[in-house]
């Protein structure tokens, strides 16, 4: 949701693509985005389907391991709020169960070259680490997008009492925050945003079902991550911030208020793939001096 209301705000989609292939990864992932209607806003749907078990699943995010699976809820950084720029996300999922990292195969080619995906069962980390540092990006958008792995790997290790190093990210979960994550800094970075603000963070209510078992809505890990950030109550039963969205706000915005005085230059609205009832299921990006 992020991305997608990055790019609906005016970043350059096709040049994000060509970044992204910096990390010589293009060959697990493959990304789409298309304007679509969310109760009366129109909005852009940005999705990371992967190669592997497509499913056209958007996939659930993020989420070591452990978070996998997630189910009620729109997943991710959804946040109808409205504000300032850049944060939250959403991630998707056709399917709604997502997660399932079954291989469904709906790929034409079953794959065939199975080379380097065995040992992409999980990334590690460490493994994340290195991908980002290696690829020819600027420094900001490597920083950025360190600062946002580390505070996920962070906090996914104090609750499942494992080191830092020994955090692990399944295939899906890592394919897909990679996109989102190290796509949020290609974006902020085009952009050329200096200062970013956010609403404090709804995060919805209800129960998910996780690796684990249910969990109430926080997230174990999301309501790590927010320890310090402004989190506000929804009469929304789903799960509006996963650990990958709550993770891209609270390391980007240095501020959590209202809309702040400025002159106003874009607007963006970035979908997310569930529909509620009462309110649009859309992240706002709003951009000014």
């Amino acid at each position: 949701m992020v991305i997608g209301a990055l790019i609906d705000a005016g970043a350059d989609p096709n040049k994000l693509v060509e970044e992204l292939k910096k990390l010589n990864i293009e060959d697990e992932y493959e990304l789409t985005w298309k304007k679509v209607v969310k109760n009366g806003i129109t909005s852009t749907k940005f999705d990371v389907l992967l190669d592997k078990h497509d499913h056209h699943h958007d996939h659930e995010h993020t989420h070591t391991h452990e978070h996998d699976h997630e189910h009620e809820h729109d997943h991710s950084h959804d946040h109808h709020h409205d504000h300032e720029h850049t944060h939250t996300h959403d991630h998707d999922h056709e399917y709604e169960n997502v997660h399932v990292h079954t291989h469904d195969h709906q790929h034409d080619h079953e794959h065939t070259h199975d080379h380097d995906h065995h040992h992409h069962d999980h990334r590690s980390y460490k493994d994340i680490v290195r991908l980002i540092e290696e690829a020819d990006f600027s420094q900001q958008v490597k920083d950025t997008a360190l600062r946002i792995f580390k505070k996920i790997a962070e906090a996914e290790g104090l609750i499942h009492g494992v080191p830092l190093d020994n955090v692990h990210f399944h295939e899906v979960g890592a394919v897909d925050s990679i996109i989102d994550i190290i796509g949020t800094a290609i974006l902020i970075d085009q952009l050329e945003i200096s200062v970013i603000k956010s609403s404090p963070i709804p995060v919805g209510t209800g129960k998910i079902r996780i690796d684990h078992g249910i969990y109430p809505v926080p997230a174990p890990a999301t309501l790590e991550i927010l320890k310090g950030i402004p989190i506000e109550h929804s009469e929304v039963r789903a799960e509006l911030a996963t650990p990958t969205g709550a993770a891209i706000v609270s390391v980007l915005a240095e501020e959590f208020c209202s809309i702040p005085s400025m002159k106003v230059s874009s607007i963006g609205y970035g979908a997310g793939t569930k529909t509620f009832k009462d309110h649009p299921n859309v992240v706002r990006v709003i951009i000014g001096e």
